[in-house]
Formats: C-alpha cells, structure tokens, sequence
C-alpha cells in the first residue's frame, strides 16, 4: 500500500515549508498524490512558465493538475469523482458566478482535500475591461469566495490567460498568488473526445516532461475523459503534486 501524501522535502526557498501528512491510505495501482507543495500565503508569486517562472521545488516528471472555469453542474462532479477514485488532488480556479450558482460543488472539492483559487467573476476578457472595471471584478469575485469560505482566495488564474497591468500590481499588493500554466491541451473544443484528450496530454507531457497542467472541469469532453487523463499519468510515471496554502 502507499500512502497519497508524503512530507515535502524541506527546501531553501522561503515560500515553500513542509505540508502534513494526510491519512488517506491509496492502493499501489492508483495515481495517488506523491507529495505536497505548500505556499505560504500573502506571497504575491507569479508561477507558471507559459507567462512566468516556473514553480518552485517542481521536479522533473511531476505535475500540477489545475482546472479551470467550474463548479459546473453536471460536470465538475465526475471529475471529481475521478479524482478521488484516483486518490488525486488539483487545485480549482473557479469563476465567481459559478461560486456564487454552485457553492455546493466549491466546498465538495474543497472538502475532499483539493485547493480553490479564483478565475474571474464571468470570465471576460480584462483586457477590453478599464482598470477600474478589472478591479471590480475582482473584487467581486473574491467577495463570492470568501462568502463560502471564510477568507480571501490565495491565488488567481487570469481568463484566457490574458494578464494585465492593474490586476497584477492588485494581487501583488495583495499577496494573491498569480498562477499561470506549463501545458495545456486546448481542451475547450466541443468536437474533442477521449481519445483526442489523451493523445494531446501524451504529446504535452513529452515535449515537457511535466510541469502545471491546465484543463477544464467546465468542458463536457473533458469530464467524461478524466478518468483516463488520469490513468496516462500514472502509466506514464509521472508524480502529482498537490498544492496548498497554509497562512
């Protein structure tokens, strides 16, 4: 048997300590969670090389499993019901109407050990927003998150990846850590299937070798191919690392 968490290794980077370890016991087949990377929180780090630096402590070979766009009814269940079949953890970037409609679903997956940030309230793109207008949004949606859950969220994924001025020197004042992506799968077109999905994590992971992943809990096809995305990376030998925050 293993266990899915293990303690970080301790490192000389400030912002990473060692994570506790949880007591969930996973069976040797399972994809399971190898280790935990834990952020301090009120940091203000921009991560993810698409846009940025890569994160800190990340090893050759593991990976940081991120969707985007949820909770959604009807979807973001069987992801993580995929998940926790896995003995998985990922980290959720939820938009603030999908908070505020499917709060439920937020405090599930929080509930069963995976980490919450934010992703814009509707998910526009800021860019065409005044400063003004991109600060309201986030404000708004971090009201939606701490409604739920008692706090500010401690990270924030721009929609569409389209970073700007205002609302990064914002969450740098406020310590919000910005996440970007490594790779993704362009999983956002309604004609992909299964098979499409798996084929393009594949090609990713090669060309890679691992890093944070962006996929979409929000997506049809990509519910309904977790199970397997999941299962390549465990036949494929890669480690998943899970995030936190601890204050």
């Amino acid at each position: 048997m293993k266990r899915c968490h293990l303690f970080v290794p301790l490192l000389s980077l400030s912002i990473l300590t060692a994570a506790p370890v949880l007591a969930a016991v996973c069976g040797p087949d399972t994809l399971g969670t190898s280790r935990t990377l834990t952020l301090k929180r009120g940091q203000g780090g921009t991560w993810g090389t698409v846009q940025h630096p890569a994160l800190p402590g990340l090893e050759k070979g593991e990976v940081v499993l991120t969707f985007d766009d949820g909770p959604a009814r009807g979807l973001t269940e069987k992801v993580l019901d995929a998940l926790k079949a896995e003995c998985a953890h990922a980290t959720f970037f939820m938009t603030g109407a999908n908070l505020e409609l499917n709060g439920d679903l937020a405090r599930r997956a929080v509930a069963e050990g995976h980490s919450a940030g934010i992703h814009s309230y509707s998910h526009p793109h800021l860019k065409t927003l005044t400063d003004d207008a991109q600060l309201a949004d986030l404000k708004r949606t971090q009201e939606a998150y701490r409604k739920l859950f008692g706090r500010l969220p401690p990270a924030y994924r721009f929609p569409f990846l389209e970073e700007t001025p205002a609302l990064l020197s914002a969450l740098k004042q406020q310590g919000v850590d910005v996440f970007s992506i490594d790779l993704d799968i362009t999983d956002w077109q309604p004609a992909d299937t299964t098979d499409m999905l798996v084929e393009r994590l594949e090609k990713k992971l090669a060309e890679k070798g691992g890093g944070i992943i962006l996929l979409h809990d929000a997506n049809g096809p990509t519910a309904a191919a977790a199970p397997k995305l999941l299962r390549l990376l465990k036949e494929k030998g890669y480690r998943l690392v899970h995030l936190h925050w601890a204050d």
